[in-house]
């Protein structure tokens, strides 16, 4: 496993070791002991799945205290660019943004700590993301920032992403209040 660190604290990026042979091939997706050797504890208890189309767009979304979620997230079938935002309010990279693009091939996966906003853009058709989740969902705990705010300054990759009616109407980082 390599894990290559984000320039904001806590972010993270695992590529697994992958044995191919001419059977085919055969990866650990996920190892609570590799993880935490590389410094990542989390305790994950839930996990969740979505099937997009190409160009569909899911975010900026997090989880407010007491349910806020750390995410370790992959794609299973496709690729997507999945989005980091740190909106730790006492955080030095406060409002800046990573990326990582997220390779059913390559098989590598994202950890988002909990303090961020999470978002990722499909960029091919049926694309399979899954989350491992270090908190259970609360629907009164969501929380969001916009998408295509000029502040975070996000290059998605896409000209005309598909975005639900509730992700377009999320604060912009300047009218964002952070529980973090």
């Amino acid at each position: 496993m390599q894990v290559n660190k984000y320039p904001i604290a806590g972010v993270a990026e695992i590529t697994p070791r992958i044995f191919a042979d001419e059977r085919g091939a055969f990866l650990e997706t996920f190892s609570a002991k590799l993880l935490a050797e590389a410094g990542i504890t989390e305790t994950f208890v839930q996990d969740n799945l979505s099937i997009s189309k190409k160009g569909v767009l899911r975010g900026l979304h997090f989880q407010k205290p007491p349910f806020a979620q750390a995410k370790l997230v992959s794609v299973t079938v496709g690729r997507a660019l999945d989005v980091a935002v740190d909106i730790r309010k006492d955080s030095p990279t406060y409002g800046q943004h990573v990326t990582c693009l997220l390779d059913a091939e390559k098989r590598n996966s994202f950890f988002i700590p909990v303090g961020f906003a999470h978002g990722f853009v499909a960029l091919e058709e049926g694309t399979i993301f899954q989350y491992k989740c270090s908190n259970y969902y609360d629907k009164a705990s969501e929380g969001g920032l916009l998408w295509n705010d000029a502040a975070l300054n996000i290059n998605w990759g896409i000209a005309t992403p598909l975005v639900s009616e509730k992700d377009e109407i999320l604060p912009t980082l300047e009218r964002f209040d952070s529980p973090f």
